[in-house]
């Protein structure tokens, strides 16, 4: 049993605010969901989204019960299996959308690259760990790159661009913190620009197509720009107030395509309005200011590179979202963490809260 000590060290701002962007997601999926399910399924959405909230909030107790040092003895036994899922995907992997990441648990399908981020992350603080103030030479600094290179590949190849760039958001985040000089880190940014031109030869259409029709969405209004011009009729027909909840038009008439996952933001946009996605974006500042403070008060460096990794994730993750329904930001099909519907999305989320509390709590030696 977890002593009265270590409870009383417990991150609660991470928690409320955690359990307040669950509630509100639930309402929101609701509103863009039930009118276009049939009758007895209208809020199926809902209720799978709330069970697996419910079931994860039991997790993260359960992970409150062993130190996050742990972690580290099976970061490679992990980083084995994250291969072995993504491998999966490609023989046993079904497809949607022209891309192939779930696999079938019978009633379930989990996505491996939601689940790759958080042992990425894992797995790179176990590396890094050993590595932190000695990464001054390319020679220590390559092999960091061929260790998420591999897993980023096999991402890529589903094609999961949206993914495997948060992968690169984790890594420049962490060897950051890990002690790189940013005359090394300018060097590589500099050859991955470099590089771009011939990455983009290994893009599929639909891809180039996404990172190029934000520029103009009226060059495609039908076709890869429908997306970006709906969403930005949605966030902007909201105005100051929104048009209540239920009573989004381009959600509830379905002109908004993916309007509980990828595009939900739009919804809470038209819906709540102005003032209500500012309330949204506050309480992820609160959530993502809470993570750096747990980082920094980490007792060790692979409790500081974990809650580093997360903190990566999450700021990549709502910074392109929220841009990419904007209009500002090409669609690359990335969550908005804790809000899209989604079981394998909602559970690395998860996981990672609890590991952002597992390191506040032991921030300082606590005796059991």
């Amino acid at each position: 049993m977890l002593s009265r000590r270590l409870l009383r060290n417990l991150d609660f701002t991470i928690i409320v605010t955690t359990g307040i962007l669950i509630l509100i997601s639930l309402v929101i999926i609701g509103s863009a969901t039930h009118i276009n399910t049939p009758s007895e399924e209208r809020y199926w959405f809902v209720q799978r989204q709330g069970m697996f909230a419910v079931a994860n909030i039991v997790l993260v107790f359960v992970m409150l019960h062993f130190d996050y040092k742990s972690l580290s003895k099976y970061a490679n036994v992990l980083y084995g299996i994250n291969l072995v899922m993504l491998l999966a995907v490609m023989f046993v992997g079904q497809s949607a959308l022209g891309a192939q990441r779930w696999i079938q648990l019978g009633p379930i399908s989990i996505q491996p690259s939601e689940f790759s981020k958080i042992i990425m992350i894992i797995s790179l603080a176990h590396l890094l760990d050993k590595k932190t103030g000695k990464m001054n030479s390319f020679k220590e600094i390559i092999p960091v790159f061929i260790y998420i290179g591999v897993p980023f590949l096999l991402v890529l190849k589903q094609p999961d661009l949206g993914t495997s760039l948060v992968f690169l958001a984790i890594l420049f985040g962490m060897i950051f913190v890990a002690g790189i000089s940013l005359k090394h880190l300018g060097a590589i940014a500099a050859a991955g620009v470099a590089f771009m031109p011939i990455f983009w030869h290994f893009l599929k259409d639909y891809q180039k197509k996404r990172l190029t029709v934000f520029l103009d969405p009226n060059a495609d209004p039908l076709g890869s720009g429908y997306h970006i011009i709906q969403s930005k009729i949605a966030i902007g027909s909201g105005m100051l107030f929104g048009k209540g909840l239920f009573g989004g038009t381009q959600s509830q008439l379905n002109f908004l395509p993916e309007n509980h996952t990828d595009f939900i933001f739009a919804v809470i946009g038209e819906e709540l309005g102005f003032i209500g996605a500012c309330i949204i974006l506050l309480l992820y500042f609160i959530l993502l200011y809470r993570s750096v403070k747990v980082a920094g008060a980490a007792r060790d460096n692979f409790g500081m590179l974990l809650a580093t990794g997360i903190s990566s994730m999450m700021t990549f993750h709502l910074l392109v979202n929220v841009g990419m329904t904007a209009g500002i930001m090409p669609v690359t099909g990335i969550p908005l963490p804790f809000m899209s519907y989604g079981v394998s999305s909602l559970t690395t989320n998860m996981v990672s809260i609890g590991i952002l509390l597992n390191i506040y709590m032991r921030r300082q030696k606590i005796m059991f």
